[in-house]
């Protein structure tokens, strides 16, 4: 046996403590910082309870032995290394530790040139992320890739097995970040659930082609529902979806999604196609398109398109309320430039509108505007005062010929002198309205226009006082407004209403000028508006923690402009008395009150109440009530709440009493097992007058993994407010 000084001086340094030469200090390289910089070229280093060599160019290590190469650390109870093969050998506790691996097992065989051996009855785990698994064998093929033989993974921590994925081959590519495993069978709570004979997946959250988790759930409409979804990943900056959708009762539909980002260009285009769907007898489709385009630092332009094939696509291939509600289906295209001072835009516009069969009146559908050129300008003069100009041309056509079709031209320039300080304001503003229709032929009158001044002054105060309420120092405010408006009467009886409505009576129109929205009316106003707002701050966080506002407007002429010839016009020289109240009162409740009282009659005309709950994540309770005179009534409780160790229940109740029906009702459950989570989910939602729709959802979401089934956090998160995944609560090990 000879003896190596040089070797033995290494492993002396190794062994013995930090020391001290003229203020150097020597340290172990623990964190394999020096040995990754100097790479394979570096020195071995090892330290053990005994080093000998044995042969020539042969050195064995017995007891506690850790080596340290090229940003590798070896451990093991016995290791031998071959200096001219440049090879290492090991048994007894082999542990194998990489930037991105620490592996254990039986016995180990590397060659520390091409990073190359094999391991026996390996555990392994991932340190990027928490996967882990054993195998009968890994074999090292370079630095960055190796593959398993019988090997599992999973995400679940050490010595909890609830799933695991079971593999004949496990190849890991770590340079392209890739996975793939041949004769791979998904196992849960000890039962195989799912058998791909070939399947690869990403090593990080990049993303990568391949076939997405499958989803499936049923729905009454459609029976048995299941989506297949393949990923393209094209380019960095742009990929596509194709998801082919099983439903029992009506067929196969093809879906596509294709998605891109440019350095001036984004858009979102989607195209579904359902051949003879069993169950309606026809065909059906739906096509979305969403592009925006910027043509320089000021001027951007777009393009949306939707279309379905029939009125009853979304209620029949949709569960989302948000979805199924849709009315009306915009389909525009645009370009528009800001410059300082001043803007324009041109656009032109269409609708589909879509039809309730089972609704008593049908649905109007809306006028196109073919196109529509807008321009607005804004300038603060010498002095102080503001001029602004809103003008616009737009052609409209209508699907109905029966309709009156023609061309708006519209101009409205205002001047406005905001007086400001640090407790009020006071805005007059003098405006001057003019509009000119140039009608289709056969119109009564084919040239129409209408001129009018309008004059606003809108004025307000601040006071403010501390106030100590309960032990806590708040700022309360009492801020009186009053908003006076005169505008004269004009006869707009013979002017067509291509796209005005008339504007929801709330708290904001009080302090509008018009009470239609759109050009084709403009009201006769001589009112002021009245009312007062108060608020209680806390003085040291600033939270608001209560609004109280009340407001009422006042008429000193009778009403002569209504929206439509022969409809009845306003008898009362007083709106209804608007009443809000709103704040984070404490730290778990928020409440959001309405109400809209007719003094006249002494009734309630609208009534909204909103109250949430939310003492900690995971626990959402949320109530509301809404009334509208004659039209709706309806009570909408929801909520999502720990039950018991790691269960949670969520729900929605929202009933009309108006028509006695429910609107939504949902019941789920959600089960955190630590590296899995269960969640099953029933709703009913209406989707017509007369019409309901069920659907189940259950979903298993495997940590790190992906999602099998129905997925129901869409419908969740829109159906319950403050809604949250419950991995999102429980920190899981």
């Amino acid at each position: 046996m000879s003896s190596l000084p040089g070797l033995a001086l290494v492993v002396l340094l190794l062994i013995t403590g930090p020391a001290v030469a003229e203020g150097l200090v020597l340290k172990k390289d623990v964190e394999l910082g020096g040995s990754a910089v100097a790479g394979k070229d570096g020195p071995l280093f090892i330290a053990a309870d005994r080093v000998e060599s044995t042969a020539p160019d042969i050195v064995e290590a017995h007891g506690n032995v850790e080596a340290r190469k090229a940003g590798q650390n070896f451990f093991a109870q016995w290791l031998r290394y071959d200096i001219t093969l440049n090879s290492v050998e090991a048994h007894g506790a082999v542990r194998l530790e990489q930037s991105l691996l620490s592996v254990e097992g039986g016995t180990l065989k590397f060659d520390l040139d091409d990073y190359s051996g094999e391991l026996t009855n390996p555990t392994y785990r991932l340190t990027a992320q928490a996967g882990r698994g054993g195998a009968e064998r890994i074999d090292f093929i370079d630095k960055e890739r190796f593959a398993l033989a019988d090997a599992t993974y999973t995400t679940c921590p050490v010595a909890n097995d609830d799933w695991y994925l079971k593999v004949g081959e496990l190849d890991i590519d770590r340079t392209r970040n890739v996975g793939t495993a041949r004769g791979a069978s998904l196992h849960f709570l000890g039962m195989p659930v799912l058998y791909t004979p070939w399947m690869d997946f990403a090593l990080n959250d990049e993303r990568k082609t391949g076939i997405l988790a499958p989803t499936f759930g049923t729905t009454e409409r459609s029976g048995l529902d299941v989506l297949v979804p393949y990923y393209l990943n094209l380019a960095p900056n742009y990929d596509a979806t194709l998801y082919p959708r099983l439903l029992s009762k009506r067929g196969v539909q093809l879906g596509s999604e294709f998605r891109y980002l440019l350095e001036n260009a984004r858009g979102e285009n989607r195209l579904e196609y359902l051949p003879n769907d069993d169950e309606a007898g026809r065909s059906r489709w739906s096509m979305t398109l969403q592009n925006e385009y910027q043509v320089d630092a000021n001027t951007h332009a777009g393009l949306l398109f939707n279309r379905v094939s029939d009125n009853d696509y979304f209620r029949d291939l949709s569960n989302l309320i948000a979805v199924t509600s849709q009315t009306h289906l915009n389909r525009e295209a645009w370009i528009a430039t800001q410059r300082p001072g001043w803007q324009a835009e041109l656009r032109a516009q269409s609708f589909q509108t879509l039809q309730d069969s089972t609704a008593v009146a049908p649905i109007a559908e809306l006028y196109a505007r073919l196109p529509q050129a807008r321009f607005s300008a804004a300038r603060t003069l010498p002095g102080g005062p503001e001029f602004r100009f809103n003008g616009e041309a737009t052609r409209f056509d209508h699907p109905d010929a029966t309709q009156p079709e023609g061309t708006r031209i519209l101009a409205y320039p205002t001047v406005r002198l905001p007086l400001t300080n640090s407790f009020g304001f006071l805005t007059p503003q003098l405006g001057w309205h003019g509009t000119y229709y140039a009608l289709d032929d056969d119109a009564d009158k084919a040239h129409l226009s209408r001129n009018l001044p309008i004059f606003s002054l809108d004025s307000g105060v601040v006071f403010e006082r501390a106030l100590h309420f309960a032990g806590q120092e708040y700022e309360q405010t009492l801020e009186p407004r009053a908003y006076y408006v005169f505008a004269p009467h004009r006869d707009q009886d013979s002017i067509p209403n291509f796209d005005t409505a008339l504007l929801d009576f709330s708290y904001a129109q009080m302090f509008t000028e018009n009470q239609f929205i759109g050009g084709d009316r403009v009201n006769d106003a001589n009112q002021l508006t009245l009312a007062v707002t108060s608020r209680f701050t806390e003085a040291n966080s600033g939270l608001e923690r209560l609004q109280v506002t009340l407001g009422q407007r006042y008429y000193f002429s009778d009403q002569q402009v209504t929206l439509n010839p022969g409809e009845p016009a306003r008898t009362s020289n007083a709106t209804d008395l608007l009443a809000a109240v709103s704040g984070q009162i404490t730290r778990d409740w928020r409440i959001d009150t309405a109400w809209q009282f007719d003094t006249q009659n002494g009734t309630t005309i609208r009534q909204n109440l909103g109250a949430a709950y939310r003492p900690g994540p995971g626990r959402a309770l949320n109530f509301g009530y809404r009334f509208i005179d004659e039209t709706t009534e309806q009570v909408d409780v929801s909520g999502q709440w720990p039950l018991s160790g790691r269960w949670y229940g969520m729900f929605r109740y929202n009933y009309s009493f108006q028509d006695d029906k429910l609107v939504e009702g949902l019941a789920g459950l959600e089960y955190n097992g630590g590296c899995w989570i269960v969640r099953g989910v029933f709703q009913r939602l209406a989707t017509k007058e007369d019409q309901s729709t069920d659907a189940f959802f259950l979903q298993l979401e495997l940590t790190g993994m992906g999602r099998i089934g129905a997925n129901p956090l869409d419908v969740l998160k829109q159906s319950v407010p403050g809604y949250r995944p419950s991995n999102d609560i429980i920190q899981t090990p």
